[in-house]
């Protein structure tokens, strides 16, 4: 994942002044809401107030918007376009626990949940976080717990299914997908479940923080040496999970999906893996020439075959 900091951090090195000065907003008529009613827990400094850049270089032909040093999570609701199906995906946006993706791989995603009937909270969890830091070698490894995005990640999903009569969601069809490291934080929502890592704070907290389904899009930090990374520990209670990488992704490696992929079979959790020989590392859900652009449509599938869509 150090390598994915690097080339985002080239591909947003020359930006505009005005939009380095800029926070990110989502579009009209949408709101960010505080997922913290008062005090953040495991709040630390970070290097400024939170801002947004735009890069100049493309990605499938169009520029990529980071936000980074956020310190006040949020989750912005998108509710489905036309017939609603009941079910909700949180959105994991990636960026190496460093910045958020938050178009390529949070707002985009959402556009597409919505227009399948799909209610998608795009959450824009605290970066950076240690004890992820590229900086410098000196972070302990690669498959630590990201505590503060776990914690969003886990308060969220509560949130989620504590507002679901609310917001016209099905509470037993509340799932989660993550894009690199938001794809990491998806098979720990899945495997840390059962321990919540922040006292609770109000009523949604009562609430129950399992996935009912899950998606990891290139995902990083699962698997080392052909090993799984013992912080995500599958068992058959695991939720139903749809797996994507490409072969040639030279950021995280294909390993990464295969052997969270057969701890899943393992176990006997329903899982589903696509393995495209071409694609690379962020690619979101831009449509370009290669073949892995049609994923979208396999997990559309894969969500109706196991019943959280009709």
């Amino acid at each position: 994942m150090k390598a994915l900091f690097i080339v985002l951090c080239a591909m947003l090195a020359t930006t505009s002044a005005r939009a380095n000065r800029e926070t990110w907003q989502p579009a009209p008529g949408r709101e960010q809401i505080p997922i913290w009613p008062g005090a953040v827990p495991d709040r630390l400094p970070v290097p400024g107030p939170e801002k947004m850049t735009v890069s100049t270089g493309l990605i499938a032909g169009r520029p990529a918007t980071a936000v980074t040093n956020v310190t006040r999570p949020t989750m912005t609701v998108y509710p489905p376009r036309g017939k609603n199906t009941g079910a909700a995906v949180v959105v994991l946006p990636g960026g190496g626990f460093q910045i958020l993706a938050i178009d390529l791989e949070g707002t985009e995603a959402c556009d597409w949940l919505t227009a399948n009937g799909i209610t998608c909270v795009l959450l824009k969890y605290r970066v950076p976080g240690p004890p992820y830091d590229w900086h410098c070698d000196c972070r302990p490894h690669n498959y630590m717990v990201p505590t503060m995005a776990l914690e969003d990640t886990q308060r969220t999903i509560g949130l989620v299914r504590h507002h679901a009569r609310e917001w016209h969601i099905d509470p037993h069809r509340i799932g989660v997908m993550g894009f690199s490291a938001g794809g990491f934080l998806v098979a720990e929502a899945s495997t840390l479940y059962k321990r919540r890592l922040y006292k609770p704070v109000d009523a949604a907290d009562q609430e129950s923080i399992r996935p009912d389904f899950a998606a990891a899009i290139y995902p990083g930090h699962l698997a080392k040496d052909g090993k799984l990374n013992p912080n995500v520990p599958v068992t058959r209670d695991t939720p139903p999970t749809f797996v994507l990488q490409a072969e040639d992704d030279h950021v995280d490696g294909v390993d990464q999906a295969l052997v969270y992929y057969t701890a899943l079979v393992k176990a006997g959790v329903p899982a589903e893996l696509h393995v495209y020989a071409q694609g690379g590392h962020a690619f979101g859900l831009r449509r370009t020439k290669l073949p892995i652009s049609s994923w979208p449509e396999l997990m559309k599938t894969w969500l109706h075959g196991i019943g959280m869509v009709p």
